[in-house]
């Protein structure tokens, strides 16, 4: 481990000094939110030099990169979707920064429909969403450039694979809902020319494009000028006689509207409020089903009988488990239930009865169920040991077989899954995975990687990291904790780590860390944290408040100013989450553990890498660089504080294979260097040393 004191690029101290009812807030660094600056640009290369200069020097690093690089070129495979007389599905031979959308017609060979990678020189052009027109004429694709979250939507045609004219800008979060001879999208007004990245994105509408017009030529739908702090999505029943309008105020809590299409007057409310989430599952003559959490915690679906007086009735009750999503496809229906945070896939009948259990290849986790078929559909099957592999389900006989499958660069027979739980502050159990490799028993001292998100009801469930693999067959732990706030064990769970109770995410996070220590898997110099976005703020906060805890700690694009977030982008979406400094209580909680704010000079801090991306535009990275100016100046003892900007890069969505590769090596050198855990050839078993 590098024991010498480093020296950190100049960051200069601004005099800016907020006040919040009352309490004073320095703000030093905030002229590095002006990203495109000179000064901010300077400060970038400065940082990414030093970072550079640490990281190639660590000389096991060219081995990670190759073990990585073996692990990522395997196949990877998409669920195919079948539209008209075709089958449509993603593959990559591991040779390619996007996966390459492919055709099928029936009775013949699979030919290459799309290819992202040809739509940049440097891989950064990124598919985020496709739909088909309800013939099969059509698909419309979502083009993201540089990670951002800004997209384009183009339209092909399927039987020529010809690229039509019509070009739709400035749309986020949205793809084409086709009806008719056009389709609906959610978009913005073009934002200020150089604030792309960071300015507030308000008032989303509705439009209606129809197919060979220009933008600007499209009919606005549905919009709301009182409250601009709203997202709007829109739905179609399948026999396109109603649509519907989603309204949300943030990242949870919704209303729903709907109207007959042929009507252009009025939209009427369907379900009020923003107290409950409903998510549209389909709707067909003159009937909706939706999946809510209104007095279901777990969720439940419903069924409206569209009239002048629309009536709720139940359909399928809430049950012990969490219900995350119900699909149609092949004329049945399918939920999916989250059992200890595992899938578990039930059949339905069209009156909402369970039919039967699909029997899955293990405990892990299941995409797919959700496009029709004329005897059979697909869906993929991954876990901590089993890269995504496609499996088809006969919906005559109910039964799966495996489609296609990776070969592995790795026996999956060497590592073992644990389940453990951890008591937290307040007494409540936590569940946690513990992933390693057979010969990695628990000895007091194993280097361990704890990865936790804890935040908008987003679930962490079993999934494949080649880095996970990586890490383990040199011995280390793989440690992935479902902490409150997440969304695998229902709403209460939810909202028991959101708002005033988010401290409780972090106590839980930190109950995780101190059972492994406790129970002997590992010591505080050999434990790692990490985690991304809200998993990024969970990771300042945790380090923040408990520097003697860990050894390293890997945030990644994470939301570290809890003062200013909502200013920027989609950041207003987040208040429902979290609150919002402008009001005098939600101030008080969020200032006492905003990352940012609570960095304390004179403390020696974990070994840090933080890492972030200039095309960002959902967590700005203006939040990493000030938490790395902080904390490099902050900083008592020895240990490196670096941070890691990448270049034509975002949030992450859409990130190039090559990008993804590079990045997971510095942050496997980092840990390996500042835990001291020394680096074998993969021959040499190292999990048993």
């Amino acid at each position: 481990m590098t024991s010498t004191k480093i020296k950190y690029p100049f960051s200069r101290r601004g005099e800016t000094i907020d006040n919040y009812f009352g309490t004073e807030v320095a703000d030093p660094y905030r002229w590095l939110e002006e990203g495109r600056s000179d000064e901010t640009q300077q400060w970038i290369a400065a940082q990414n030099k030093l970072s550079k200069n640490y990281l190639s020097a660590i000389p096991y690093r060219p081995a990670i990169r190759q073990r990585l690089t073996e692990l990522w070129h395997s196949p990877q495979f998409g669920i195919p979707e079948r539209h008209g007389d075709r089958l449509f599905f993603f593959y990559n031979d591991g040779g390619h920064n996007q996966s390459i959308l492919y055709c099928q017609p029936d009775g013949e060979e699979a030919r290459i429909f799309l290819d992202p990678n040809t739509l940049s020189p440097d891989g950064t052009a990124a598919l985020t969403g496709i739909s088909f027109s309800k013939n099969g004429k059509y698909m419309a694709y979502s083009l993201a450039v540089s990670g951002s979250d800004w997209s384009e939507i183009r339209i092909m045609e399927c039987a020529t694979g010809h690229l039509l004219a019509d070009r739709i800008h400035w749309v986020k979060f949205s793809c084409a809902v086709w009806c008719g001879e056009g389709f609906y999208y959610s978009g913005f007004d073009a934002p200020d020319t150089g604030k792309e990245y960071e300015a507030q994105s308000l008032a989303q509408k509705i439009f209606y494009h129809r197919l060979g017009s220009e933008q600007s030529e499209d009919q606005t739908v549905y919009h709301d000028p009182e409250h601009p702090q709203r997202y709007f999505q829109a739905s179609v029943s399948r026999d396109e006689q109603h649509l519907f309008i989603i309204a949300s105020e943030g990242t949870s809590g919704s209303e729903v509207l709907y109207r007959r299409i042929e009507d252009e007057t009025k939209f009427h409310l369907l379900f009020s409020g923003f107290d409950y989430d409903y998510t549209f599952v389909c709707a067909d003559r003159g009937e909706a089903l939706f999946l809510t959490n209104e007095q279901a915690p777990n969720g439940k679906v419903v069924r409206a009988i569209l009239q002048n007086n629309p009536q709720i009735e139940p359909w399928l009750p809430e049950s012990d488990n969490r219900l995350i999503q119900v699909t149609s496809a092949g004329g049945a229906y399918f939920a999916h239930y989250l059992k200890d945070a595992c899938s578990e896939i039930i059949r339905l009948d069209n009156a909402g009865n369970r039919t039967s259990q699909v029997d899955l290849p293990g405990n892990g986790t299941v995409s797919g169920f959700d496009n029709d078929g004329n005897d059979d559909i697909f869906y993929s099957y991954t876990s901590f040991i089993d890269p995504v592999s496609i499996y088809r389900y006969d919906l005559r006989s109910g039964k799966s077989s495996l489609y296609r499958s990776p070969e592995k660069q790795f026996d999956p027979a060497s590592f073992v899954v644990e389940r453990h739980r951890a008591q937290s502050k307040d007494g409540t159990s936590i569940p946690f995975f513990v992933v390693r490799h057979r010969g990695s028993r628990p000895d007091g001292d194993r280097p361990t990687y704890l990865y936790g998100y804890g935040g908008f009801d987003i679930s962490l469930t079993p999934t494949f990291s080649p880095m996970a693999i990586a890490w383990m067959e040199q011995g280390g732990l793989y440690v992935v904790a479902n902490l409150r706030g997440g969304g695998e064990f229902g709403e209460q769970w939810h909202r028991a780590g959101m708002k005033s109770r988010k401290q409780n995410v972090f106590d839980d996070f930190i109950a995780v860390a101190q059972q492994l220590i406790d129970s002997g898997y590992t010591s505080p110099r050999k434990l790692a944290i990490a985690g991304g976005s809200n998993g990024g703020l969970l990771v300042g906060a945790c380090m923040t408040q408990r520097p003697d805890l860990f050894a390293v700690a890997l945030p990644a694009v994470g939301v570290m100013d809890m003062l200013r977030y909502q200013y920027f982008t989609v950041g207003w979406g987040w208040c429902v989450e979290y609150g919002n400094s402008e009001l005098p209580e939600e101030f008080t909680w969020l200032y006492a553990y905003s990352p940012l704010h609570n960095i304390r000079p004179g403390h020696d801090y974990p070994a840090t890498l933080i890492t972030t991306a200039d095309h960002d535009d959902r967590v700005v990275p203006a939040h990493s660089f000030k938490f790395a100016a902080t904390l490099q100046a902050a900083q008592k003892g020895d240990r490196p504080i670096l941070i890691r900007i990448d270049s034509a890069a975002g949030h992450g969505m859409g990130k190039p294979l090559s990008k993804k590769i590079e990045e997971q090596t510095d942050q496997l050198a980092f840990l390996f260097e500042n835990t001291e855990t020394p680096y074998h050839l993969i021959h040499d078993d190292p999990a048993t040393v």
